[in-house]
């Protein structure tokens, strides 16, 4: 039997170390789990406290608005006034997406189709490189540099390449899809790369797509450029921007689309037909947590960033040197030479085998992955102290 969608996505190699995980836990080991980016810091209170109380109003309980209720489009808008200084038209200018993921992917379907193509980072986060391909769109990779390998901006070496993608194309790419900071590598780009794309984009016609997940976490005094900071970019931008990260709301699936008016306009108009919205109660939580919870991203950044500190420190002290990345929730660390040989697959496995460690392979999230492993910053600081311990005694090429 064939399935249209899904024939030419790769193996989920995520699945073997998921296999693996529940196998040695199934035996009764302690894994320390760094593999699924999967906050681990709880919600706002207010936000479930107000999530709570919504739902006791059963008039809440009826289908919802797909483009969001107005005043979660309003809090959103405002929260980019607040934080980039971006004016944005909550009416015609953003709307609610199922999380960031259900919000690109619907988005190349009104972006793309058969015989277009987009340019994506590789390595990338899976549903960048798939999304285009739900859309029947061919995928041009450009490479994202290792932000680990040298003291560059990742940003020059992925716009180059992507000039030179764009020149080399036979069809030339309708939309670009990029995310800084980025999953997996954590690379971290400047305002002055923001400008480059988005003229880029505008003198070739170009769509742009910016997934900001990682918006709010920034390190060491590093704060993420929106594109949309940019003059001009809502001609040719748009921005994915989601509380998963920013207020540990994962689960709630909270997401938006802000940017160009048009392209908002058709994402919402697709999504009247394939949904009714996220949960009204879940909706209202969010405005909540947007206008009463504005100091919860930076308690978070603090966490993270006490994570990343621990965790890049540890390493060293095993003898495995990784650089500490700037932003997003992973560290994205060069599997030690004496171990290169095995790849990132067999690697991750003898981690969680030999180590009790769980990270994603670097395979797992396209080309150029291969030789790294991914650690998610989703453990605290005693089960971090556990995994450095574990991995000292299992890691013995490193002496």
């Amino acid at each position: 039997m064939e399935f249209r969608r899904i024939t030419g996505l790769p193996p989920y190699v995520f699945a073997q170390i998921n296999g693996l995980k529940a196998e040695a836990r199934a035996a009764g080991r302690d894994v320390v789990d760094f593999g699924f980016g999967n906050p681990d810091l709880p919600s706002p209170d207010v936000a479930v406290a107000k999530l709570a109380e919504a739902a006791y109003n059963p008039k809440n309980h009826r289908y919802s608005a797909s483009r969001g209720i107005p005043n979660l489009r309003l809090a959103m808008a405002n929260r980019y006034k607040l934080l980039f200084d971006v004016d944005i038209d909550p009416e015609t200018e953003v709307v609610t997406t199922i999380g960031a993921k259900e919000g690109l992917t619907h988005l190349m379907w009104v972006l793309l189709g058969p015989g277009d193509s987009a340019i994506v980072p590789s390595p990338s986060y899976p549903i960048h490189l798939a999304g285009p391909g739900f859309a029947g769109a061919n995928v041009i990779t450009v490479p994202i540099a290792d932000p680990g390998a040298s003291d560059d901006n990742p940003g020059d070496a992925f716009f180059e390449g992507l000039v030179r993608a764009y020149e080399d194309a036979a069809v030339k790419p309708r939309v670009i899809i990029c995310s800084f900071p980025h999953n997996p590598t954590s690379a971290c780009v400047d305002f002055a790369f923001m400008e480059k794309l988005v003229g880029f984009a505008l003198e070739h016609d170009i769509i742009v797509c910016h997934d900001f997940a990682y918006a709010d976490l920034g390190f060491d005094g590093y704060r993420p450029p929106s594109i949309l900071q940019v003059p001009r970019a809502k001609e040719c931008c748009v921005e994915l921007y989601t509380l998963t990260k920013s207020f540990s709301m994962a689960g709630w699936r909270v997401g938006f689309l802000v940017g160009n008016a048009e392209i908002v306009a058709a994402l919402t108009k697709l999504k009247s037909y394939l949904d009714y919205g996220t949960f009204q109660p879940v909706q209202i939580a969010a405005i909540v947590a947007m206008n009463e919870a504005l100091d919860y991203p930076g308690q978070l950044l603090a966490i993270y960033q006490a994570r990343r500190d621990l965790l890049i420190d540890g390493l060293a002290r095993i003898g495995w040197d990784v650089k500490a990345p700037k932003g997003s929730m992973f560290i994205w660390a060069p599997i030690p030479e004496p171990y290169l040989e095995m790849g990132s697959l067999e690697f991750a496995r003898f981690l969680i085998e030999e180590a009790d460690v769980a990270t994603s392979p670097g395979v797992g999230f396209g080309e150029g992955g291969d030789a790294h492993v991914r650690f998610a910053l989703i453990e605290n600081e005693l089960r971090t102290q556990q995994a450095i311990r574990n991995m000292r005694k299992a890691l013995t090429k490193l002496g």
